[in-house]
């Protein structure tokens, strides 16, 4: 009994522990959105990307193409609140078997939160004040908004930013004329674009285009063959 009553207490204390951890880090991290979003609101952000020459609008992006990237990159994106919480315990399992920052369980939003306001670093401020952020951007914006957004912000390798310019600069094309080929291509390169940018490493850009394709197959986007 008293083993039991000890490992009870020490657990316990763990707990509590944890609690003041995640407090202190959700506290830094709402202190760093604030301090960003302070300098440059959510609106003027938005605004800003959307002036931006080649900004492309959702509607002129191919079904397909859209698909893809919500298949790769946050499967349930429009049934979340900014946050996967199944994401994200699968993060922290991962990351305490590796016993470092591997997986950060990232949404859309999450992501498009980071390409705003943060850096790229893994630290686990940036994360807590990428989560206030993406609340923000769930508020304020429709999850069609907020996907145009996001692929109007992420970097495609080769120099390009952003779906129009990918897509004119590897394909010589708007977005609207792709393929459904070229779209699941396009769709894998953001993961690790200095890795999967096809005038590179041309076979690993394949790779993952299959596995683009998988993701929509298992995530029902497409049918399986």
């Amino acid at each position: 009994m008293r083993i039991l009553k000890a490992v009870g207490k020490i657990a316990a204390v763990l707990f509590l522990i944890c609690i003041c951890v995640c407090g202190y880090f959700a506290y830094q991290g709402y202190q760093m959105y604030h301090k960003a979003e302070a300098a440059q609101s959510l609106e003027a952000k938005v605004d800003e990307i959307r002036s931006q020459p080649g900004y492309t609008s959702i509607k002129d992006m191919p079904l397909t193409y859209l698909e893809a990237v919500v298949a790769v990159e946050d499967h349930r994106f429009y049934d979340h609140f900014g946050i996967d919480i199944i994401a994200i315990g699968r993060a922290v399992v991962n990351n305490v078997k590796a016993l470092s920052f591997v997986e950060g369980g990232s949404t859309i939003t999450q992501q498009l939160a980071k390409n705003l306001y943060f850096t790229q670093e893994k630290e686990m401020t940036r994360k807590a004040a990428e989560v206030f952020a993406a609340f923000d951007l769930e508020r304020h914006y429709t999850k069609d908004e907020i996907l145009e957004l996001y692929v109007n912000t992420i970097y495609f390798g080769s120099g390009y930013y952003g779906v129009g310019e990918a897509s004119e600069g590897y394909f010589g094309k708007e977005p609207r004329y792709l393929t459904d080929d070229e779209c699941t291509m396009l769709a894998g390169i953001p993961n690790a674009p200095s890795v999967y940018d096809p005038r590179v490493n041309p076979e690993l850009a394949k790779e993952r285009q299959q596995q683009v394709v998988n993701q929509m197959i298992e995530n029902g986007f497409v049918p399986a063959q």
